[in-house]
């Protein structure tokens, strides 16, 4: 059942995304409803602010006025995440909330993807995606925070460095 589960926008009250979200896992396990709801998130970011000439780190809110929930939608659910207080909507047209689509969650980090390095710097690798495909290149740089790696892939005679998802390439064997 909880691949059926789909990641909704839910609108709020500006300052009200940590508020709602807390009520809303509270009405979650008040309610045992917890068969029909995932996670709930309000995406923050780390950033470095300069005050009085020194840096302290804050979080921010990504989406302000926004908390991502994933739920499998049902009338209950809807009810549920519609009646907390804070709660303007979900996001869609009219009435009918929309789920995020995969990209979507991805592109916005919501749910990270785990994927096997299963090579390592200076390794040949064969590119299996995009537009690269079927180049055999040489790892330079692995960057696993953010799923990229850079190769040096060998075109027309000249070394060019490009940089690629970590799905987009395999070892060769």
């Amino acid at each position: 059942m909880p691949d059926s589960m789909k990641w909704y926008v839910v609108h709020t009250y500006s300052g009200y995304e940590n508020k709602v979200a807390t009520n809303i896992e509270k009405a979650v396990e008040n309610r045992k409803l917890h068969d029909l709801f995932g996670e709930v998130k309000v995406p923050t970011q780390t950033v470095t602010e300069i005050k009085d000439n020194k840096k302290c780190e804050v979080e921010r809110k990504i989406f302000p006025g926004y908390v991502l929930v994933k739920m499998i939608m049902t009338d209950d659910s809807w009810y549920v995440v519609r009646n907390i207080r804070g709660v303007t909507g979900f996001v869609g047209p009219g009435s009918k909330p929309v789920p995020l689509t995969e990209e979507e969650v991805q592109r916005l980090g919501v749910e990270t993807k785990n994927i096997e390095v299963n090579f390592a710097v200076g390794d040949s690798v064969k590119v299996n995606d995009g537009y690269l495909e079927g180049f055999i290149g040489v790892v330079d740089e692995i960057d696993l925070q953010n799923s990229v790696v850079r190769v040096t892939v060998s075109m027309m005679g000249k070394d060019v460095p490009v940089e690629l998802e970590l799905d987009q390439i395999e070892p060769l064997d």
